[in-house]
């Protein structure tokens, strides 16, 4: 028999209902990071590239730029991932 199906059954209810709709929506914020990640690295490319077409001979220095802020926002990403995973299953 589950939960639902004791003396007290309709608030038992409501209230892992609540739960889980609450966990649901943590995740989905936290997994949002990954939005602001990929809208963010698009921004920084674009950046570049303009960089790179207006002064072609700092190219190296734009694009080392570029990758450490790359790998800076998936980081980011990353770990709004892991969050969204630890709402979820913990």
């Amino acid at each position: 028999m589950s939960g639902c199906d004791l003396t007290f059954r309709y608030a038992a209810c409501d209230e892992r209902r609540n739960i889980m709709d609450l966990t649901a929506l943590g995740a989905a914020i936290a997994a949002f990071t990954g939005i602001g990640a990929g809208i963010g690295i698009g921004i920084a490319t674009a950046k570049a590239v303009d960089a790179v077409a207006r002064q072609p001979e700092a190219s190296n220095k734009i694009m080392t730029l570029l990758i450490l802020g790359g790998a800076l926002a998936e980081a980011t990403a990353i770990y709004g991932m892991i969050v969204a995973l630890l709402i979820i299953f913990a």
